[in-house]
């Protein structure tokens, strides 16, 4: 599930939806609102986006090597729209489970499967190469800074 070297390699936020999304150092991680200067940064009064879910989102760079080698795509990492890239972590089987991103605890909440709306941003195709190695959308349980070249291990 982690490896001893499991680590975030990128991190990518957009301001607004459907905005190409940007390579960032670090961010920082708030507890039940999400990643500030993230289009899913929660405002606690705005009910309707009040969903643990889209705090913050992980993807495998294994994932995309393999999509890259089994289609014809060619897909970047930053297109998948996830905020952080990872490697040496099996994301999928971390649903239900707690880890550590550098000092910030995050709960796995459920596979974070492909949507039309990253296929329409991107090219077609895309959804389809992505099902089952969407990533992991996970709660923000503790606030803190995320940095690429962080650690990832399991907080169980």
């Amino acid at each position: 599930m982690l490896t001893n070297s499991a680590t975030v390699v990128a991190i990518f936020i957009a301001s607004r939806s459907a905005e190409p999304m940007v390579s960032v150092p670090s961010v920082q991680a708030v507890a039940g609102r999400g990643i500030v200067g993230d289009r899913k940064f929660r405002d606690p009064l705005n009910a309707k986006k009040d969903t643990p879910e889209r705090e913050i989102t992980l993807i495998e760079s294994e994932a995309i090597e393999a999509v890259n080698r089994d289609y014809p795509l060619r897909l970047e990492p930053i297109e998948t729209r996830r905020n952080l890239l990872t490697r040496g972590v099996a994301l999928n089987h971390l649903v239900g489970r707690e880890l550590m991103v550098g000092s910030v605890r995050l709960r796995g909440l459920m596979l974070c499967e492909p949507c039309k709306h990253v296929e329409n941003l991107t090219r077609p195709g895309v959804m389809r190469a992505l099902i089952h190695r969407g990533g992991l959308r996970a709660q923000i349980l503790n606030d803190g800074v995320i940095s690429v070249g962080d650690s990832i291990r399991s907080a169980d």
